[in-house]
């Protein structure tokens, strides 16, 4: 009969979450200006493909996908302005690193970064946020570059 090996699941530090954009520190979001769903990365494309053939599969990776960040600032602070200002006046924003919520999982970072959204959302006095999406480079497959 197994027991249970009691492996320590971790915690969440739901404070930890940041959004750094080094080239425009001013723009950094820190969980004091964020909303209650802070902010996620996603990236939905494959890394690679499993390409059929006449008798089976090749694989074919990709050397990068687009990732977004997805950040919720608080509207009734400043940096959610300076986010507005930062998109009139230029929308690339270089090099854009997420910390997540736990010290166990690394950050993700993406490269050749736009401010591609800004959704105020609902002026009607209960949307406390403004969704802001980043969209850049997130490079994968490492190896490839060992082939070439």
């Amino acid at each position: 009969m197994a027991t249970n090996p009691l492996v320590q699941q971790g915690t969440l530090n739901r404070l930890r979450c940041s959004v750094v954009v080094p080239s425009e520190s001013t723009l950094n979001v820190t969980s004091s200006y964020m909303g209650a769903s802070f902010a996620s990365v996603n990236f939905s494309e494959p890394f690679a493909d499993l390409i059929g053939t006449a008798t089976g599969a090749v694989t074919s990776h990709e050397p990068y996908v687009f990732g977004t960040i997805t950040v919720g600032v608080l509207k009734t602070q400043a940096l959610a302005s300076q986010w507005v200002t930062q998109a009139q006046t230029k929308s690339a924003i270089g090099q854009v690193t997420i910390h997540p919520d736990s010290a166990s999982y690394p950050p993700a970072t993406l490269d050749n970064c736009v401010i591609q959204s800004i959704e105020p959302g609902a002026f009607d006095g209960k949307d406390p946020v403004v969704r802001i999406t980043i969209r850049g480079v997130y490079y994968i497959n490492n190896d490839l570059w060992n082939l070439t």
